[in-house]
């Protein structure tokens, strides 16, 4: 079926290509960020458990939010491990970190999804694509602000 929201295919195409990379990183940051609540040990247990819980549900709805507006421009959501290995810029983590660990590989994540983001912006802007736009806009202050209380814990 055509679409026609005042879109050129070409720009339809290339702004859902960077959301897909978009939700790649988020997805990966949220399965590290539950592995974390399930795993994190130590005198910080409860504070960072019930912290990260917040995280990765935020981060449910995200790449919900993210898949449908991939969705609504007409392309496929990415979403097979496989696909988002190769599409993200975080890296998974081997073994069970320490707490402290956890906190700095999550802020490091946080950045990394604000930094794709910026990336995504300017194709969405480029394209005048301002439901692209926004959506990212949203993503990237929930991260810095994710990011900025992750390191104020440090």
């Amino acid at each position: 079926m055509n679409i026609n929201i005042g879109i050129s295919e070409q720009d339809r195409i290339a702004v859902a290509a960077g959301l897909n990379g978009l939700l790649a990183d988020s997805y990966t940051l949220y399965l590290q960020t539950h592995n974390f609540h399930w795993n994190v040990t130590g005198p910080r247990f409860h504070d960072l458990h019930i912290l990260f819980e917040g995280h990765y549900m935020e981060l449910s709805t995200a790449v919900d939010e993210i898949a449908e507006r991939v969705r609504a421009l007409g392309e496929p959501a990415m979403a097979t491990y496989k696909t988002y290995a190769s599409l993200s810029s975080i890296k998974e983590v081997e073994g069970v970190p320490s707490a402290e660990e956890m906190i700095q590989i999550l802020t490091d994540g946080h950045e990394q999804v604000v930094r794709t983001a910026r990336k995504v912006l300017a194709i969405a802007q480029q394209a005048e694509d301002e439901s692209s736009a926004s959506l990212v806009g949203d993503r990237m202050r929930v991260h810095e602000k994710t990011a900025w209380m992750l390191r104020s814990m440090q």
